[in-house]
C-alpha cells in the first residue's frame, strides 16, 4: 500500500507504451485488462482508506527539484478517493462498450495515457505536478476528437485545446505568484498544496489570486460564459470521447475549486459568492433553455450537463459541510449519469448513424432494454428519489439554502426544467407510432452494451439508496476543510460565516 497511488497513476502509461507490441487482434481485450486491473487497485484503495481519518493518506514523497520547491508528492483524501474511483470505473466501462474499429490500437493506447492524467490530476498534491498532469490531459483527448471525431472535429479539438489551455496558462502565473508568496512568508519555497493551505493571506492577494485560478478551472467547468467549447466537443468527439470528457475531464475544474480556491483562498471565496452563484444559475437556466430547443440528441445531454454543473457551483460555494459534500457527490453522479447517457447515444447513433431527434419514435415497441436503461438514467438526471442524481442535487440546493433561498430557488430550476427537457427527449425517442420504417428492425442491447450499462445503473440505484459510503469519507474531510478555512479567514464576514457552519458541526 506504500505505492499504491504510484501504481494507479503511471500502471496505464506503462501498460499503453507495451501496448504499441500488442497485435491489433488483441488490443481490445489487452486495454479491457489494463483498465480492470486499474479498477481493482481503485477498489482495494477505497477499501484500505479510512473514513475517520479527514486528512490526505497513502502519501508519497519525493523531491524532485528541492532547490525551487518542486516535488513528487501524492495523497488522497475523501474528496479526491472517489473522483479516481470514478475516473478508473469510467475507463473500464468505456472500454467495454466500444465500437471503434478505424485505428483501434491508437484509440485505446490515448485513452490510457489519458486515464493517467486524470488520476494524476485528482492525487497530486504537488501543484507543479497538478499542474503537469492537468495539462497533459489536453493530449490525448485533442487526438481523440481530431482524429476520431465527425465532420468538424479539426474546429472542435482547436477551439477545446485553446479555451483550456488559456486559462490554464493564466492559473499557472496564480500558481507562481502564490509560491513566490510562500516564500517571503515562510523563507522556503514550496509548491506543495497542504502548505499552501497553512498560508495566511492578505484580501487583497487573495482575490486577485482567487481570480487567476478561477478562470483555468471555470473554463474547465466551463461556467458560463466560457461555455461555448463544450457542445462543439460532444457533438463532434466520438462516443467514447464524449464519455470520459463529460464524467471526469469536466471535474476537474470543480475538484480544484474545493481543493485550491475554498482552502487557500477563504475570503475571496465568500466575497465572491454572489457573482460566481450569479453565472451558475445563468448556467442552470440558460443551457437548459437551449438543451429543449436542441433536435440533436447528442446537444440536448451536451447542455444538459452544463446546467447541472451549475448546480455543483451552487453547493462547492455553499460554504457548509451539505452543499460542498452534495457538490462533491454531484460530480461523481454526473459523471456516471452523463457518460451513461452519451454511451446510449452513441448505441443508437452506431445503429442508425443519426442522432436528429425526428428520425426516431416508438422505440420503446423495438428496442425494449434500450428503453428500460436509458428511461432510469433520465429518471436520475432529473433527480428522481432513490436514484444517484437525487442525493447530490438535494445536498448541494440544501447547502446553498442557507445563503441565499432566492438563487437556491432560481437553482433548483434546474430540476424543472431538466425534466421537461429530458422527458420531451424521452417521449420523442421512445413513445408514439413507430412511423420510420428504418427503425422498425433495429437490434436491441447486445452483450458488451448490456454489461456496461447494467453496471452504469446498478451504481445509480445502489448510491440512490444508500450513499453513506461515499458522503461519510467526504463530509469528514470537508469538515476539516471548512475548520482550517475558518482558522485562516482574515475578514470578519467571511469569519463569521465560516464560524457559524463549524458551530454547528460541532454541536452535531
Amino acid at each position: 500500500m506504500d505505492y499504491i497511488l504510484s501504481l494507479l497513476v503511471f500502471f496505464p502509461a506503462v501498460a499503453a507504451v507495451l501496448g504499441f507490441i500488442v497485435d491489433r487482434d488483441n488490443i481490445k481485450v489487452y486495454a479491457i485488462t489494463v483498465a480492470a486491473i486499474e479498477f481493482v487497485i481503485s477498489l482495494i484503495l477505497w477499501m484500505a482508506y479510512d473514513p475517520t481519518n479527514p486528512g490526505f493518506q497513502f502519501t508519497e514523497y519525493l523531491p524532485l527539484v528541492p532547490a525551487y520547491g518542486i516535488n513528487y508528492y501524492l495523497g488522497v483524501d475523501g474528496i479526491s478517493l472517489f473522483l479516481v474511483v470514478l475516473s478508473t470505473f469510467i475507463t473500464l466501462i468505456g472500454f467495454i462498450s466500444l465500437t471503434v474499429e478505424d485505428n483501434l490500437k491508437n484509440m485505446l493506447i490515448s485513452l490510457l495515457f489519458l486515464e493517467m492524467t486524470m488520476v494524476g490530476v485528482f492525487v497530486a498534491l504537488d501543484a507543479v505536478l497538478f499542474y503537469i498532469f492537468w495539462e497533459l490531459s489536453l493530449v490525448p483527448m485533442l487526438y481523440i476528437i481530431g482524429y476520431w471525431g465527425s465532420e468538424l472535429r479539426i474546429y472542435a479539438a482547436i477551439k477545446f485545446f485553446l479555451y483550456t489551455f488559456f486559462g490554464s496558462l493564466i492559473m499557472l502565473v496564480g500558481m507562481l505568484f502564490l509560491a513566490y508568496l510562500y516564500y517571503m512568508a515562510t523563507g522556503t519555497i514550496s509548491f506543495s498544496i497542504p502548505d499552501w493551505h497553512r498560508l495566511v493571506l492578505p484580501f487583497d492577494y487573495q482575490v486577485w489570486l482567487f481570480l487567476a485560478f478561477f478562470l483555468g478551472m471555470a473554463i474547465k467547468v466551463p461556467m458560463f460564459p466560457f461555455h461555448t467549447w463544450l457542445p462543439y466537443a460532444h457533438g463532434q468527439a466520438p462516443t467514447i470521447g464524449s464519455v470520459i470528457l463529460a464524467a471526469v475531464l469536466l471535474k476537474m475544474g470543480t475538484y480544484g475549486f474545493v481543493r485550491f480556491s475554498l482552502p487557500i483562498f477563504p475570503d475571496a471565496s465568500i466575497a465572491l459568492i454572489t457573482p460566481i452563484a450569479f453565472l451558475a444559475i445563468i448556467m442552470v437556466i440558460y443551457t437548459a433553455m437551449v438543451a429543449y430547443a436542441q433536435e440533436d440528441m447528442k446537444q440536448v445531454i451536451a447542455y444538459s450537463s452544463i446546467s447541472h454543473m451549475g448546480v455543483i457551483i451552487l453547493g462547492t460555494f455553499a460554504m457548509n459541510v451539505e452543499g460542498i459534500a452534495g457538490s462533491i457527490f454531484l460530480m461523481i453522479s454526473h459523471g456516471i449519469v452523463s457518460g451513461a447517457l452519451f454511451m446510449l447515444v452513441g448505441n443508437i447513433y452506431d445503429r442508425r448513424h443519426t442522432k436528429l431527434l425526428s428520425e426516431f419514435g416508438g422505440l420503446a415497441k423495438v428496442m425494449p432494454k434500450y428503453a428500460t436503461i436509458f428511461g432510469i438514467m433520465v429518471m436520475a438526471s432529473v433527480g428522481l428519489p432513490l436514484t444517484i442524481g437525487f442525493v447530490g442535487e438535494f445536498l448541494s440546493l440544501m447547502g446553498f439554502y442557507k445563503i441565499s433561498p432566492s438563487m437556491t430557488f432560481l437553482g433548483g430550476m434546474s430540476i424543472i426544467l431538466g425534466a421537461v427537457y429530458m422527458l420531451r427527449l424521452y417521449k420523442t425517442t421512445f413513445f408514439g407510432p413507430l412511423t420510420n420504417e428504418k427503425n422498425r428492425n433495429l437490434p436491441d442491447l447486445d452483450g458488451k452494451e448490456l454489461t456496461s450499462l447494467i453496471a452504469l445503473t446498478a451504481v445509480v440505484i445502489w448510491l440512490g439508496i444508500n450513499p453513506n459510503p461515499v458522503l461519510k469519507p467526504i463530509n469528514n474531510s470537508v469538515e476539516s476543510m471548512l475548520e482550517l478555512m475558518e482558522k485562516k479567514a482574515v475578514t470578519k464576514e467571511a469569519r463569521e460565516l465560516l464560524h457559524a457552519n463549524t458551530v454547528k458541526l460541532e454541536a452535531k
